[in-house]
């Protein structure tokens, strides 16, 4: 797994934010320490993250942190923290499974099979017929549906290469998907308050209106523990549609030679929780694993925050976030109906 590392002392200072004046432009200018060219916001950084680590950070506390960095210096480590933040995801949601029981998972799989089938199709349709509303191209439209259907950035890095998207497509429909995300964080778990939902209903709600797994897991561990376990496996068992969904993709949009991307992770999730299952010699090992899972998973979310700079909010534009609105608006509001009238 790539970590954030120091710059050798060769490396001119990164490029931060257009906050460079007054006061932030002395957080931009490297100092010598032991060697190497340190810069206060990387010193900021470097205590963001140290603080990520302790027991008071909490999921949404630490995207907040990241996404005042991203606004104010900068992430000075844009391309280390890029690189780490799918593996840590990931080793993360395999920490996650020492904590659950299989027969428990099942149980929560079966319950959200329905809802996964119906949400998928019905938001790509959806999708397809608002971005035509709207005016937006194939790509983008389709991108921001899978995005949308699926789980997030990890649907979208799929589907991209299945349809050879551009660049700036990928760009466009990532940065719609975690802005929503960032928004959903914070948002759920007082809803879910509100409305007084169980922990089975807040989990499985997590699970289908959600974009990103880092999201799902962070809003449903701060609901608690049940809810912790019904929403990651039911969206794991969500994100498994990458597989027939980036199939249909390429036959739909009539693309032959690509390589599907599949989420293998997920089968090392399984792994664990099958170990934590029927291993009894291993039990005393799952509640530390799963501990450094939810610290792995509350770092991940403050790198994924450092990594919305005002110029990525600002490259989308208004339709790509209006379709992603529709889109989140229409799956949240009719999946909560139905999870409150029917679980």
């Amino acid at each position: 797994m790539a970590h954030p590392t120091l710059l050798p002392p060769t490396a001119p200072a990164p490029a931060g934010p257009a906050h460079t004046t007054g006061i932030f432009r002395h957080f931009h200018t490297p100092h010598q320490v032991l060697g190497y060219p340190i810069t206060g916001r990387q010193v900021v950084f470097g205590l963001l993250l140290v603080f990520c680590l302790t027991p008071w950070a909490s999921p949404p506390v630490a995207l907040a942190l990241g996404l005042v960095l991203a606004q104010t210096l900068g992430n000075p480590f844009a391309s280390q923290t890029k690189m780490a933040t799918a593996k840590l995801l990931q080793y993360s949601v395999v920490g996650l499974g020492f904590g659950m029981n299989a027969h428990a998972a099942v149980q929560a799989g079966r319950a959200g099979i329905l809802f996964t089938v119906a949400s998928i199709f019905g938001t790509l349709i959806l999708g397809y017929f608002a971005g035509r509303w709207l005016g937006l191209g194939r790509h983008v439209t389709h991108l921001i549906s899978c995005g949308t259907a699926i789980c997030g950035g990890s649907a979208i890095a799929a589907v991209g290469p299945v349809i050879r998207a551009k660049d700036e497509e990928m760009s466009v429909a990532l940065g719609t998907v975690f802005v929503l995300n960032a928004i959903a964080l914070f948002a759920f778990p007082p809803i879910g308050h509100a409305l007084a939902m169980t922990q089975q209903q807040f989990g499985l709600w997590c699970a289908i209106a959600i974009h990103d797994t880092s999201s799902v897991v962070g809003a449903a561990k701060v609901y608690g523990d049940q809810a912790l376990q019904v929403a990651t496996t039911v969206k794991l068992a969500r994100a498994l549609w990458i597989i027939p969904v980036s199939i249909g993709t390429a036959l739909i949009f009539k693309q032959k030679g690509v390589k599907i991307k599949i989420p293998y992770f997920i089968f090392g999730f399984i792994a664990a929780m099958l170990l934590n299952t029927y291993v009894p010699a291993l039990h005393p090992l799952g509640p530390v694993l799963v501990a450094l899972a939810k610290i792995g998973l509350t770092v991940t979310l403050f790198f994924i925050g450092a990594g919305l700079s005002a110029a990525t909010l600002r490259s989308v534009g208004a339709k790509p976030y209006l379709l992603g609105v529709l889109l989140w608006g229409v799956i949240s509001s009719v999946s909560l109906y139905v999870i409150l009238h029917t679980v």
